[in-house]
Formats: C-alpha cells, structure tokens, sequence
C-alpha cells in the first residue's frame, strides 16, 4: 500500500481532478465518499492543519465551499444538509498530512437519526437528550 504522505498526494493535484480552483486551493472528489458528490477542499500550500491556515488561504477555501455547495445544490435536488469538517491531527483521524476540508452532502434518511451531525466522531456522544 503506498503512504499518502510520501510524497504527499495533495502537493501533486491531476489538474483534470479538479472541480473548482483559485489561486490558493482547489477542489476534488474524495476517493472515498461517503455520499454521492463528497467532496475536499485543499490548500495549494502544504500545510498540516486547518490552524496553520492563513486568513488568506482559509477565505480561499470558503469561497470554494460555497462555490462547491451550490454546484451541489444545483446537481442533485436531493440534498438537504451538509456536513463540513475537517481532522487535525492523529488523534482526530488526521490520515494525510496536508490540510483537506470534507465538504459532505446530506440527504433525508440516508441514515436513520442523523442528530447531533459531527458528533458523531465519537458515537457514543452523537445522540442526546436536551436539557430543559
């Protein structure tokens, strides 16, 4: 199995890969969706973590997500919801090194209860009862 990291797959894009771009990030597919259109939004710099962002290159990655949902939107009527999110570091799921933000369209019933959404990293917090 090759290591993502080395070289890093996100430091050398296929161009015909990319969905949208600016001048410092760019949008993919992810190569394992979790639905239908999922997809990453990428600094061009390599960088680790969404933290070590500049303002620049995190309104960069903003204009795209927005770009990217509406291009969504328009594609499938089918979505309802998105899920954004991004893992920094080992202990997060971090797998590749070079900052990546997951942009995951949602649809009704594409799992039975999808409440409490990203906190579902750690499943035994997804689901609560909200306090009066």
């Amino acid at each position: 199995m090759r290591d993502p990291n080395n070289p890093c797959i996100f430091c050398f894009p296929k161009k015909k890969d990319f969905i949208f771009e600016n001048e410092l990030a760019y949008v993919t597919k992810d190569t394992y969706p979790v639905s239908k259109f999922h997809s990453l939004i990428i600094p061009k710099r390599c960088v680790k973590s969404y933290f070590d962002l500049t303002l620049k290159e995190i309104l960069a990655c903003n204009k795209l997500i927005k770009k990217l949902k509406k291009n969504i939107e328009k594609k499938d009527k089918s979505v309802k919801g998105f899920n954004i999110g991004t893992n920094s570091g080992k202990a997060a799921g971090q797998s590749i090194n070079h900052c990546h933000i997951h942009l995951i369209p949602r649809r009704i019933n594409d799992v039975k209860n999808p409440q409490g959404g990203v906190r579902a990293v750690i499943s035994s917090k997804q689901h609560y009862v909200r306090k009066k």
